[in-house]
């Protein structure tokens, strides 16, 4: 990724994959959209790029990231999402023009209405929060056990019993705290 900028935190669900933009939210915040460029650099990676953004375009992507981690970590505790996180997701998602085509290859592509044209990327984020929280995709909206991140996460996993929003890095982290615990307690 860019230099000095932490890599992104990529999955396989467009929307989850946008909230880890801003991770470890219990412990020491990392911002990893901190400026337009690095939006630009994001949606790029996800397959919805645009030439440039404005930082006003990058406030409302902000603004959306949080509206859907609020409603995915209501979903993930069976709660009612807060009105203001739904009422943004939706105004994002409607005021989206981006169309999916496919192409030659058999794969689903996004077209956004201009190269310039953010708000249609936010559009497709918030379409497929969207369906996630909503239940229409076979999986399950969970929180990190990880005491500093509590991402919320898409589990697709067969058993639908996943701990952590990323191995590699909650996970592994959190394995390494409990081997070390465990050898200060047996140093044998």
């Amino acid at each position: 990724m860019s230099a000095g900028f932490p890599d992104f935190r990529l999955g396989s669900v467009l929307a989850t994959s946008f909230t880890a933009t801003l991770t470890e939210r219990r412990g020491e915040a990392l911002e990893r959209i901190p400026t337009p460029q690095r939006l630009v650099d994001w949606l790029a990676v996800s397959g919805l790029a645009v030439d440039s953004c404005t930082g006003a375009q990058l406030e409302l992507a902000r603004e959306l990231r949080e509206s859907i981690h609020a409603a995915a970590t209501a979903a993930a505790i069976h709660a009612a999402p807060p009105a203001s996180a739904v009422r943004i997701i939706n105004d994002r998602s409607i005021q989206g023009r981006a169309a999916a085509v496919l192409t030659p290859e058999g794969t689903r592509e996004w077209r956004l209405s201009s190269p310039d044209c953010v708000e249609d990327a936010l559009g497709v984020i918030a379409a497929d929060a969207i369906g996630v929280i909503s239940g229409e995709r076979d999986g399950k909206l969970a929180l990190c056990a990880s005491p500093t991140c509590q991402a919320a996460f898409f589990d697709t996993s067969q058993s639908r019993t996943r701990k952590w929003c990323d191995m590699g890095t909650c996970g592994n982290r959190q394995k390494k705290a409990r081997f070390n615990a465990n050898q200060r307690k047996d140093p044998g």
